[in-house]
């Protein structure tokens, strides 16, 4: 039996649900800078396969790397940390 590697996860925001079963989730995070020691935000993009279609836009959700579902999708939606209103 094959033991599974240690999976990414990561928590953003979704920026768009027009596709069928798929989103555009924003990470954000904070990264020092090594020679002034001053924090610069930095945000990355990823296209993450959603099975229900229940992404919101604003929505702050969770994301697990997964196998590739397609071209650019290596990422799906886990759960939903905060509804937006």
């Amino acid at each position: 039996m094959k033991k599974r590697g240690l999976r990414k996860k990561r928590v953003g925001i979704v920026l768009s649900n027009k596709m069928d079963k798929t989103a555009v989730i924003q990470v954000d995070r904070l990264v020092k800078h090594t020679l002034y020691k001053k924090y610069i935000r930095r945000r990355v993009k990823y296209v993450c396969h959603d099975e229900q279609n229940q992404c919101g836009i604003g929505d702050k959700v969770a994301i697990i790397e997964t196998r590739p579902f397609s071209k650019t999708k290596r990422w799906r939606v886990s759960n939903i940390v905060e509804k937006t209103v």
